[in-house]
């Protein structure tokens, strides 16, 4: 490190301390004191001298990271795509013998099943955002939906989950399409805004539409999925039969859960296989041409209105099913399970994964929902944790994990 560039990060770090002392001044630098004489001000200059210490340490401490990291992240060459292959279905193997090897329990196959929503979540948004190039912060909003309209439908009309699955999804879809009129004349950062607003709209309204979504109090008591017919519960209801008594097994109520983690993975590998078989299609092509450069995709005769719409339509469907997923697992939903917090998650984990990656959102959501889930007890911390794992994953690899932004397709060489 020259001279010069120490004489930079110090200049930084003092300029960040001066612009936090007068900040810290008139919030933290006064205080009200109530005494036997009345109201008086008193000084808390030793408050403001530790919040500048503090700004202007971090930001010499992040200048030196960086200068450490520089040059590192970039150097480091893309994986293979033969490899890349190889570690998929390595990945998908080890998914499917989780629940049966000897260290794996209920608690652990539980917090797989949740990882698995989140990745299913990933790769839906994955299409609007990593494909298509549309930032999208209100894709809670479709999640909301599928949940919704399986246990409405579910508990309205009687219907099952593995009726009501596709239901959902195409319900998602079209409120896709719905929202997606609105941002066909944005681009950027006013796509952001827009799509932040109508999740919370959607958010608002099921909070005060009291009788049909049961407002704040939600709606519980929704039905779980069977196999086949076949219950999973301890009693069956009268003219069926219970798993255990079927398979002649002595009543376990991990049946369930282990059920719940194999159909989730199911959806999740259909999530994926069709994702990738759509990205060789034309509209996935348009979709990546959309993502670079929308005035040259024009120019090339493509629609970008429909382009648009059917990325928002299909990452809405697969939303919807993890959304039916997600109220069947739990049994209760309510708005305070689709805030925006739950957007800016999934939003983290495709842009941390590498947009345009399927594998590195496995790896995003294994480290934001899987390892905050495994040290629960540290929950005071998970948003510190969290913070500091996306700081430093954007000073190593901003660009994402696994990150290569190549199109799928080239001309004359399958990719």
């Amino acid at each position: 490190m020259g001279g010069k560039t120490a004489r930079a990060l110090v200049v930084d770090a003092l300029l960040g301390g001066v612009v936090a002392a007068a900040m810290a001044l008139p919030m933290l630098g006064v205080r009200l004191e109530d005494g036997s004489t009345g109201l008086s001000l008193s000084g808390r200059l030793d408050w403001v001298a530790w919040a500048a210490g503090s700004v202007a340490g971090a930001r010499l401490l992040i200048g030196l990271l960086r200068l450490g990291l520089a040059g590192r992240g970039p150097s480091l060459p893309a994986p293979p795509r033969a490899m890349m292959v190889y570690v998929g279905w390595a990945m998908v193997a080890f998914a499917l013998i989780l629940p049966f090897l000897p260290f794996s329990g209920r608690n652990l196959v539980d917090k797989a099943t949740l990882v698995l929503i989140y990745v299913m979540l990933g790769w839906g948004l994955n299409i609007v955002v990593g494909l298509a190039g549309l930032l999208d912060l209100g894709f809670v909003a479709f999640y909301a939906v599928g949940a919704y309209s399986y246990a409405l439908l579910s508990q309205t009309f009687g219907l099952s989950f593995w009726v009501c699955l596709p239901l959902a999804g195409l319900l998602a879809a079209a409120f896709g399409m719905v929202l997606g009129f609105p941002v066909l004349r944005l681009r950027g950062d006013y796509i952001a805004i827009v799509t932040m607003g109508l999740g919370e709209i959607v958010r608002v309204v099921l909070q005060n539409w009291q009788d049909v979504t049961g407002g704040p109090n939600g709606i519980s008591g929704i039905e779980r999925p069977s196999l086949f017919g076949l219950s999973f519960k301890m009693v069956p209801p009268e003219g069926s039969q219970t798993f255990a008594e079927f398979f002649g097994l002595d009543y376990s109520a991990d049946h369930r859960v282990i059920f719940l983690y194999f159909l989730i993975l199911a959806l999740a590998l259909l999530t994926n296989v069709i994702t990738l078989r759509i990205r060789r299609l034309p509209v996935g092509r348009a979709w990546e041409a959309l993502r670079e450069d929308e005035i040259a995709c024009r120019s090339l005769g493509i629609n970008p209105t429909l382009v648009k719409l059917s990325a928002f339509a299909t990452g809405a469907m697969f939303a919807g099913f993890a959304g039916s997923f997600f109220a069947t697992r739990q049994g209760f939903i309510s708005p305070e399970s689709f805030t925006f917090i739950e957007s800016a998650v999934i939003l983290a984990i495709v842009v941390l994964g590498g947009m345009g990656s399927q594998i590195g959102i496995v790896l995003a959501a294994l480290l934001l929902v899987g390892l905050p889930e495994w040290f629960r007890e540290l929950q005071q911390f998970r948003m510190l944790a969290f913070g500091g794992a996306m700081v430093l994953i954007m000073l190593w690899k901003p660009a994402g994990l696994l990150s290569t932004r190549e199109p799928t397709i080239r001309l004359g060489e399958a990719k």
